[in-house]
């Protein structure tokens, strides 16, 4: 199944989910921070994000429908960081050189991307 494109709303209302594993609209609003997205903008959303397949309605209690995220957070990730780094050429070295640039990559990050890579062309030539 293709992983669908997904808002900054969207993310965030996955996100809600990831962490709770199940809950209702409600439920979902009132894990967003002040100021919360209006309680129709979160179902209007959640009803998107099930035309999307990427939340599922699991059960209903009285009026309220519970819902469960039907992608996961990993897959989610790998989605979005090819995304990103398409806008680099597909290449990591200029997103990590924007990201020093910006402050947000230390030396010590770099360090234990090191070690990261390392075990990972470990791993490689074992496997």
């Amino acid at each position: 199944m293709s992983q669908p494109k997904l808002t900054r709303l969207e993310l965030q209302i996955l996100d809600a989910l990831w962490k709770h594993g199940k809950a209702s609209i409600r439920e979902i609003q009132e894990a967003f921070p002040e100021p919360r997205p209006a309680y129709t903008t979160i179902q209007t959303t959640v009803y998107r994000l099930e035309g999307k397949k990427a939340v599922r309605r699991v059960r209903k209690i009285s009026n309220a429908h519970i819902f469960e995220p039907a992608i996961s957070r990993d897959v989610t990730r790998h989605r979005l960081l090819e995304e990103i780094l398409s806008f680099f050429g597909g290449r990591p070295q200029p997103m990590m050189a924007q990201l020093a640039e910006a402050g947000k990559l230390t030396l010590e990050d770099i360090r234990e991307l090191e070690k990261i890579v390392e075990k990972v062309e470990q791993e490689k030539r074992k496997g």
